[in-house]
């Protein structure tokens, strides 16, 4: 999600390279990654599962195997390198839900990272689940922030850790966003502390030791790094996630420049970097301190793992062994139908469908209290399932594209604005067409644009009232739509309290048919053609 801080780039000091480097400098390059979200396999540039054909045609992206390769060809060219994430290793595919952390804890051993940072997708089973994960790691995970009753998890998470590269000594310290508490599954007996002082504190502790390299894992958005900056002093390096952003100097339309640099509570320079998600790129960042551990120069830019990286056969290997598991996942019954649920492209981008208003229900469930909304891109639904048994084959052929849950505020105005831009261009088959819960509305595709939309009503416990335009409604739509995928602007640049990283939307589904089997998929006149 891109946020924007007013004066960011101007108000700041915005440093590019220092003075060359003299013979007591000291380079360090940091390679990271972040909200890898269990991408294990290779992804296409939508961020699904790639298909072996498109492997072949050499249009996938990432993936451990590719991953694998980037890091080790870049160790490879010498120098003093570390290999850092900043958290949400877990959540986003099968071998997440088939696995669980353990999968995931062998291939970052293979791939040898230096230090993780607790992301909140990693309490989404729970601490005993994160507990498990650590275990069976080599890398040190870390969290400063992070203290917690759960029965020798404290121990297991570090503040931070200390590497000597190159004769010098690194230290690394993690922080994890104190919005998993409600986003996450922590429980109650998992307190996520001020992010701030809680970065000071594990600072002044490495500075004690005579440690002046300093590198932050924080995992809590751009936002969280631009605002702790300046109160923190001794911090050289930030590497962000959670917020999923591209920070580059070359690919349109990223976030911010690589890196954004601002100045620390000390005054010095602060490198803030972040290199997307799902294994896409590999941020790449080399730094040149000064005697006194103040950062002096710095260069660098995300590389995108695409189909120049060869796929690592060992890890490859590794990732074959389990595929077999995760497909008899897909094979797995969920649920049944009576009827056949209609999940046409004829139908569900010009109208009200069975699949779509299921869709829409299952993601107002899931999104839970406070949420009375719900809207599905039609062109999202890519298929119908026949009466009888339900698989999760079938729910991942209709929802193929991973997308999570976001959940934001919209006006009443906005809504309608919103839905007026969804029947836009119903008669070019166009896939923005809404499909919804929790509200209904008539349409006259004779209309005007943006006069088409009318007598717009919300359920209002289980009365339908009309829509009020200067009153605030929860939404639940999914992240592609929420970042303006499909046209949905207003989803982008009016939505406040936005969450885009909540469970998948086809693991939603499959729940709620689970939970509603025998289900008799419907229509319920929610989109009234006049």
């Amino acid at each position: 999600m891109k946020r924007k801080i007013a004066g960011l780039l101007s108000a700041c000091t915005m440093l590019t390279f220092g003075a060359g480097s003299a013979l007591a400098d000291y380079d360090l390059r940091i390679l990271h990654t972040n909200d890898v979200h269990d991408r294990v396999e290779s992804v296409t540039k939508y961020n699904n599962s790639c298909s072996a054909e498109d492997e072949t045609e050499g249009k996938c992206f990432g993936g451990y195997a590719r991953l694998a390769t980037a890091i080790r060809d870049n160790r490879a060219m010498g120098g003093n390198v570390i290999v850092v994430d900043a958290g949400d290793q877990f959540q986003g595919s099968l071998y997440y839900s088939t696995y669980k952390g353990e999968l995931l804890a062998e291939l970052m051993n293979l791939v040898d990272y230096d230090a993780m940072a607790v992301g909140n997708h990693e309490f989404d089973d729970g601490p005993e689940v994160l507990a498990d994960f650590i275990k069976a790691s080599t890398t040190p995970i870390l969290s400063a922030n992070i203290e917690t009753s759960v029965a020798g998890l404290n121990e297991l998470i570090k503040p931070e850790t200390i590497m000597t590269v190159g004769g010098e000594r690194i230290g690394i310290i993690g922080l994890t966003t104190p919005e998993t508490a409600e986003i996450s599954s922590s429980g109650p007996d998992v307190v996520f502390n001020d992010l701030a002082s809680s970065l000071q504190t594990s600072v002044d502790r490495l500075r004690a030791q005579g440690i002046n390299k300093i590198v932050a894992l924080n995992h809590s958005g751009s936002y969280a790094d631009f605002d702790i900056v300046g109160k923190v002093s001794g911090v050289d390096v930030i590497v962000g996630g959670h917020d999923h952003l591209l920070f580059s100097n070359t690919v349109e339309n990223a976030s911010y420049p690589y890196p954004v640099v601002m100045n620390g509570g000390d005054g010095d320079p602060v490198l803030i970097v972040q290199a997307y998600a799902y294994t896409r790129y590999l941020g790449d960042l080399t730094v040149t301190f000064d005697d006194n551990g103040k950062a002096i120069a710095w260069s660098g830019e995300p590389i995108s793992l695409d189909a120049s990286f060869t796929p690592a056969e060992d890890i490859a290997a590794v990732i074959d062994t389990k595929r077999g598991a995760v497909d008899a996942v897909r094979t797995i019954e969920v649920g049944s139908f009576t009827t056949a649920a209609d999940g046409s492209r004829e139908t569900c981008r010009a109208m009200e469908c069975a699949m779509g208003s299921l869709v829409a229900d299952a993601m107002l469930w899931k999104a839970g209290e406070g949420h009375q909304i719900a809207i599905q891109n039609g062109g999202g639904i890519r298929a119908s399932i026949d009466e009888g048994t339900v698989t999760m084959g079938e729910v991942l052929t209709v929802l193929p594209f991973q997308n999570a849950l976001a959940t934001f505020k919209l006006t009443g105005a906005d809504i309608v604005a919103s839905l007026e831009h969804g029947v836009s261009l119903v008669s070019e088959g166009k896939g923005q067409f809404p499909q919804v819960s929790g509200l209904k509305f008539d349409l006259d595709l004779n209309a005007p644009v943006g006069a088409r939309v009318s007598n717009v009503m919300i359920n209002e416990g289980g009365t339908f009232a009309p829509i009020d335009p200067a009153k605030t409604y929860g939404v639940v739509s999914n992240d592609f739509m929420r970042n303006g995928g499909d046209g949905y602007a207003l989803f982008r640049d009016n939505a406040t309290d936005v969450y885009d990283f909540g469970p998948n939307l086809e693991q939603a589904v499959a729940e709620y048919i689970g939970m509603n089997s025998p289900m008799t998929p419907a229509t319920h006149d929610r989109i009234m053609i006049k």
